[in-house]
């Protein structure tokens, strides 16, 4: 059984066929925001980090929202699998009586997003050389700044109506973020024409708001307020804007590589329920690495971890339902190792 599809954009497919599936091809790595869904590739994802970009000699910039920032987050470390596997330890170990409170689920997570960081991570995301990480979070406007659930929900409410009807209404609610390492700018990632872009940067005395920022999904987590060097406001997580990203990199100098949870991507979370709105043809130079339908099918309850299974599951089932998702990814790891190898690489056109 098949557990990996390789599907790439027209340009994309045409490169890799000439050139083969080279590391070098490539100068941006993508990952969407999803929550847990991200258990089901760790393997994959700590296979590229390790091996496939190990010996990077050209600049990769890395781009992600929300659960998606964490896991580029610990590509730059000088550890990076031992950085994913901490994120996974934290991740996997939340533990919650009850329904939490906004409050107790940002105090775990801001615990999580120390625990990937370590000692050195922030200072590694500033130096390292060659991989450049990028962050994007949401300013919250008008209603969704409010403290109070209700005004929240309502402001919420409008957001999801008016992203609807016409998605650059969306930037009315929320501003799009997009927060780069000190010193370090790249137009590919910002010049982006569906939301207005506010460009910014971040060092180690902000780093760890800004990743707490991108993952502080409205009225499961409190915003985070008052972010050095960020224009003052309230942040809410990045996949607002940027659920599965929608991005014109037809300036970028290499492909696109972008491991995700499906063969389609929603732009914004308020599009994730609105099919018309899904697209592919923004990843023309992208190669997309996503599981296959019968992959995902002989998972734990035969879907990817979400957010549901916090209210559906008992702690200790959910914890073996996660493990066990991150154990089965290790089929995606090594079906892309054997793909590399071979000289007829197994590539599917993604539209």
């Amino acid at each position: 059984m098949a557990g990996l599809q390789l599907l790439a954009g027209p340009s994309a497919l045409s490169q890799i066929r000439r050139h083969g599936l080279r590391p070098e091809l490539f100068s941006q790595l993508l990952a969407a925001s999803g929550g847990p869904k991200f258990l089901g590739l760790a393997n994959l994802d700590k296979y590229l980090f390790s091996e496939f970009f190990n010996a990077r000699q050209q600049p990769l910039h890395t781009l992600g929202a929300s659960s998606g920032a964490w896991r580029l987050a610990c590509l730059p470390q000088t550890d990076s699998n031992g950085a994913y596997d901490r994120l996974v330890e934290a991740y996997i170990g939340q533990a919650y009586q009850g329904r939490p409170r906004p409050t107790e689920v940002a105090t775990k997570v801001k615990s999580i997003v120390s625990h990937l960081l370590g000692a050195n991570g922030a200072a590694a995301l500033m130096r390292h050389p060659k991989i450049h990480h990028h962050v994007v979070v949401c300013r919250a406007r008008h209603l969704n700044r409010h403290p109070q659930p209700s005004l929240l929900l309502a402001g919420l409410l409008i957001a999801a109506v008016t992203n609807a009807i016409h998605r650059p209404w969306l930037a009315h609610s929320f501003d799009r973020v997009l927060v780069s390492p000190a010193g370090v700018n790249y137009p590919p990632f910002n010049r982006v024409a569906d939301l207005p872009t506010t460009q910014t940067h971040y060092d180690q005395a902000n780093l760890e708001q800004v990743l707490l920022a991108t993952g502080s999904i409205p009225l499961v987590l409190a915003g985070v307020d008052a972010i050095k060097a960020l224009p003052p406001g309230r942040y809410f997580d990045g996949g607002i804007t940027d659920y599965h990203f929608k991005l014109d990199l037809g300036a970028a100098t290499g492909l696109t590589l972008y491991p995700h949870f499906y063969p389609h991507m929603s732009p914004g979370w308020f599009d994730k329920s609105l099919p018309w709105r899904r697209h592919a043809k923004a990843f023309d130079r992208a190669l997309v690495l996503a599981p296959t339908p019968e992959f995902t099918a002989k998972l734990p309850l035969g879907k990817l971890p979400d957010r549901t299974d916090f209210k559906h599951l008992d702690t200790a089932t959910r914890q073996r339902y996660w493990q066990q998702a991150v154990a089965q990814s290790q089929q995606l790891a090594d079906e892309f190792d054997q793909a590399i190898r071979r000289p007829d690489i197994a590539v599917t056109p993604l539209f």
